[in-house]
């Protein structure tokens, strides 16, 4: 199970990082905000920039405007614990330290979690 997060948690980096499409940025304090967009118009991922590297909340979406991710970076590196949403409803929670898996979580749709959006 860990290695399939793993290997879901690594197409997610490659997509982020494979996209062809400008995002809109905007300067937010000393961060820059990205906002990445599907060719139908709907945000694909919204995240920072701090001096180059990926910093702070990213979130990402499907193409219908579904949340299908969310975690938090620092100086380039996952930290903290990511959320995983997968078309069935489970939710996958990914705990990172310096980009490496720490603990992985499987919530069942009978167990609700609250994550704000």
């Amino acid at each position: 199970m860990k290695n399939l997060i793993l290997i879901f948690a690594m197409l997610f980096t490659a997509t982020l990082m494979a996209q062809n499409d400008k995002p809109l940025l905007e300067k937010e304090g000393d961060m820059v905000k990205a906002t990445y967009y599907h060719d139908n118009g709907e945000i694909a991922q919204i995240g920072f920039y701090k001096d180059g590297k990926v910093h702070g909340k990213w979130k990402a979406y499907n193409l219908s405007g579904k949340k299908i991710a969310m975690g938090q970076y620092e100086n380039g590196k996952k930290i903290g614990k990511w959320f995983f949403w997968t078309e069935d409803g489970t939710l996958n929670e990914v705990d990172y330290n310096d980009s490496r898996i720490v603990n992985v979580t499987k919530w069942k749709n009978s167990n609700p979690v609250v994550i704000n959006k």
